[in-house]
Order: structure tokens, then C-alpha cells, then sequence
């Protein structure tokens, strides 16, 4: 197994007047994430209600397939 040793690195001084300010702002859209899971989540819905109708009429349903 190799050793763990931490090593120092030295960064050069950058002079802070010759950076200007800088201000990032993370503004990510997201809309289309929103729609998709919104979607998502309506056929997840819709596919459980289909699944719980199903079940009330699986004796009939088993009957019939299984002549």
C-alpha cells in the first residue's frame, strides 16, 4: 500500500490590484426539470390508479386469460 503524505504547494501571490472584482451568480433555469418531473409524476399517478383498478378485477381478469 503506498504511504499517505500530504504535501505542501506554495501558490504564487497574485496581487489583489491587479484582479478586478469579480461576482459570479449562479442563476440556473429550471423550468424544463420542473415540466419533466411534473410529467413524471403524472403518469406515476396515473399508471398506480390503473394498477389499483386492475386489482379490484384480478379474479374476473385471471378467469377469463386463464380458460
Amino acid at each position: 500500500m503506498s504511504k499517505k503524505h500530504r504535501r505542501t504547494v506554495t501558490h504564487p501571490a497574485a496581487s489583489s490590484a491587479a484582479l478586478p472584482p469579480r461576482s459570479y451568480e449562479f442563476n440556473p433555469d429550471y423550468t424544463a426539470t420542473k415540466h419533466e418531473l411534473r410529467r413524471i409524476g403524472v403518469l406515476a399517478a396515473v399508471f398506480f390508479g390503473i394498477l389499483i383498478v386492475l386489482s379490484f378485477f384480478q379474479d374476473r381478469l385471471l378467469t377469463l386469460f386463464l380458460k
